[in-house]
């Protein structure tokens, strides 16, 4: 990971966090599941803004997921980054993640160690925490009216790019997300890297570049973060985006865990 911050920075580390982190067993399929340190991961969140996973999938999963972007029938909706000038390239989002096992897995049991970082984080950001199984989360979206499925699959060609942007959709947002890349960076493409950018009062804005390999997954907020200053915590926003591929083509998917209106 490289990070363009000053070597002298100035913010202090956060709080330790309370309780142990849920285990996520080892799954068929998906035994890198169980290995994950989730105590480390929200050390490395709380230092760098982002934290990095080991490989998730496989190269084969990785295609399995890859080949689902030209089946229609799984989406809900496209959309073409051009139009709305949000950058260039396309994303997708599944109708009903249930109908590719491997999605639905992932944000099943990535969500209750999340919602333990997240639950971390709710005193120092003032705001609230949330359930510890995503059926009680999505059952509060649709209460809401959030009923449409958030997961996504990105990709981009030569030239596309994504812009700064918050992947917010409704009231009830969960503060934390995970995207895996699907590609191996070098070999299926060049350029491309993620792109976070952290707001600081009275500091200028600090930015991030991370470059996961293939099946990597990147855990970073949704929209802030807390930073313990001098008066207590207090919010940095955070926008993360793409920059512009080079060759190839670059391939991620997005697990939000709140639904959309």
């Amino acid at each position: 990971m490289n990070q363009s911050t000053p070597a002298a920075d100035t913010l202090f580390p956060s709080a330790a966090p309370v309780g142990q982190a849920p285990h996520v067993p080892a799954t068929t399929g998906l035994p890198a599941l169980g290995a994950l340190d989730w105590a480390q991961l929200y050390a490395q969140l709380n230092e760098e803004g982002v934290a990095l996973t080991p490989p998730l999938l496989s190269r084969a999963q990785c295609q399995e997921i890859i080949d689902t972007f030209d089946e229609p029938g799984l989406f809900r909706s496209t959309v073409v980054m051009q139009r709305y000038q949000f950058g260039r390239g396309t994303y997708k989002y599944y109708a009903d993640p249930a109908t590719v096992p491997l999605v639905q897995t992932l944000r099943e049991r990535l969500y209750p160690p999340m919602a333990w970082m997240a639950n971390q984080w709710a005193p120092q950001l003032n705001e609230r925490t949330f359930p510890h199984s995503l059926e009680e989360l999505l059952a509060e979206c649709a209460d809401n009216g959030q009923h449409r499925s958030t997961p996504l699959i990105l990709q981009y060609g030569p030239g596309d790019y994504a812009c700064l942007h918050q992947d917010i959709y409704g009231d009830i947002v969960f503060p934390l997300q995970i995207a895996i890349m699907l590609n191996q960076p070098g070999e299926d493409f060049t350029g491309g890297e993620n792109v976070f950018v952290e707001q600081r009062p009275r500091f200028q804005s600090r930015a991030t570049v991370v470059k996961p390999r293939l099946g990597q997954g990147m855990i970073f907020p949704v929209r802030h973060r807390p930073i313990r200053g001098k008066n207590g915590f207090r919010r940095h926003p955070m926008r993360h985006g793409t920059n512009a591929v080079e060759t190839g083509r670059r391939t991620t998917l997005g697990l939000i865990f709140h639904n959309a209106r």
